[in-house]
């Protein structure tokens, strides 16, 4: 397939699903401009829109410029790609660019797992990873994101350092190919190494589970399927390729996206069934009865499951997003409990900064004690796996056991609020500036500004408003202790924006 032909294939792929028709409808109003902005995990952008072979080198060279002044040129720098359209070539690029400017790059054989090249980030005493990956948003879209050597996502400070870079730095192509500076590396092996000790391969074993694998054609294939098989499950998988359209879908682990790896757990009493996002990092899980969980409720069981089964201890890490269970859980151990910001790099620095038995957010992400300060999917899913060993028990009475030892359940909500610019300011000044003394009836007892502005309200309910930084795109977040009270909430918050248009 000619590049042409390709690009018109992305975008007719991009029109395929309902899920992604929406992210397409606002491209062009987000993308008329060619600045590049950096998000929670890097810079993304709309493949030969905004994300070029140009813009690929100047945020390299931007990048690079920041390497000058952390790193010396003895180290490497490692370049990964996940499996989108083009994503080999802009790494080829950007590798070439390093290359002219004095480094020594080292670039992936395949597509890689992000979790996969943050840890030989560190093992391998480089000077940090550029990743090529949009990881779960829709085909069109590819990103780029630099991975210091400490193995998980750059913090603000770096960011904005090369974000300041970005304005002097040149989009000419590399004037020269010194190809004795690249190599060609794998980074399985020392990968595979590192997780074995991070789970009990035998444990599993020994439970002959079933499980399903859905690799959405994403980079983990390969991967978590060679752990599934070392483990001695009885294993089916879907999806185990390379396409760069996702089969006209998303490679978001979520329902939506799940329905064939639902039907096969269902159709074949399997014990488990698993996904992941995009470059890996982000888990999707599926219990025995077909019941897509959400990423609050795995953190909960493996909180538990690394405490009773494993005997660790250390903190509780969750963004403002996500679930105040994890607070319950944490009082009841005797655990410290910290909430950051959204975006593992909050998460992954108080990693670096105590010791964490567990840090998570609601989007999918999470990691552990004794693993890299960054998220990964494959060792999530197969921690479930692990638990599922330890107790003898179904999956879905593992979760049952969970939110009721940390007093729940509670019900989360999230509100995507597509807004004109105009109005989504008008909403975040109104509720900075005069935030409401209740909503629903429910009397507001505490404000937070950490990240967007969070309502605190009685019983244990809580709202979140948090911009979007690159779209028009309010998200509104929200839990409490029973459905009625969701659809209440929701509907108050939704008639208030409204109002403010």
């Amino acid at each position: 397939m000619g590049i042409v032909a390709a690009t018109q294939a992305l975008r007719e792929a991009s029109h395929s699903t309902e899920v992604t028709r929406e992210t397409v409808a606002n491209m062009s109003a987000s993308s008329k401009s060619s600045k590049i902005q950096f998000g929670t995990d890097g810079w993304r952008g709309i493949i030969a829109d905004d994300f070029t072979f140009p813009n690929v080198r100047k945020v390299t060279r931007a990048i690079a410029s920041y390497l000058e002044t952390a790193y010396s040129k003895n180290r490497p720098v490692l370049v990964a790609y996940d499996t989108r359209f083009l994503a080999d070539q802009f790494a080829q690029t950007a590798a070439q660019v390093l290359a002219e400017l004095g480094w020594k790059v080292k670039v992936t054989n395949r597509d890689c797992p992000t979790p996969v090249i943050a840890y030989n980030a560190r093992h391998l005493n480089s000077a940090g990873a550029l990743m090529f990956t949009a990881s779960h948003n829709p085909a069109p879209y590819c990103g780029i994101k630099y991975i210091p050597d400490y193995a998980g996502p750059a913090t603000p400070e770096i960011t904005d350092t090369i974000v300041a870079n970005i304005k002097s730095a040149s989009d000419a192509p590399a004037s020269s190919n010194p190809s004795d500076s690249i190599s060609i590396f794998d980074p399985k092996p020392n990968y595979l190494q590192f997780l074995y000790t991070l789970i009990d391969i035998e444990k599993i074993k020994s439970a002959q589970l079933k499980v399903k694998y859905d690799a959405l054609y994403s980079t983990s294939r390969g991967y978590l399927d060679e752990v599934l098989q070392q483990s001695g499950v009885e294993l089916e998988t879907f999806h185990t390729w390379r396409d760069v359209l996702f089969g006209g879908g998303m490679p978001e682990p979520k329902g939506e996206q799940l329905g064939e790896l639902v039907a096969a757990v269902r159709a074949d009493q399997a014990d488990l069934g698993l996904a992941t996002d995009g470059d890996s990092d982000r888990f999707g899980i599926v219990d025995e009865q077909g019941n897509v969980l959400t990423p609050n409720t795995v953190l909960l069981v493996l909180a538990s499951h690394l405490i009773k089964n494993k005997g660790k201890s250390g903190a509780i890490v969750r963004t403002v997003a996500t679930t105040h269970l994890l607070d319950n859980f944490a009082a009841k151990h005797g655990l410290p409990i910290y909430e950051t910001p959204v975006g593992f790099k909050y998460i992954g620095e108080k990693m670096r900064e105590t010791t964490v038995l567990i840090g998570g957010e609601e989007s999918g992400g999470l990691s552990i004690i004794g693993h890299i300060p960054e998220k990964d999917g494959i060792l999530a899913n197969m921690l479930v796996a692990e638990a599922i060993a330890y107790e003898g028990k179904p999956l879905s009475q593992l979760v049952q056991e969970a939110i009721a030892a940390a007093d729940g359940p509670l019900y989360n909500h999230r509100l995507d609020l597509h807004l004109t610019e105009s109005h989504k300011t008008a909403v975040i000044d109104s509720f900075t500036k005069n935030p409401p003394t209740e909503v629903a009836g429910f009397k507001v007892k505490e404000v937070g500004r950490k990240d967007g502005i969070k309502l605190y309200l009685e019983a244990g309910s809580w709202i979140l408003l948090r911009p979007s930084g690159t779209e028009p795109l309010v998200r509104v977040y929200l839990e409490t202790n029973s459905p009625e009270k969701v659809t209440q909430i929701a509907q108050a918050m939704e008639s208030a924006i409204a109002k403010l248009e």
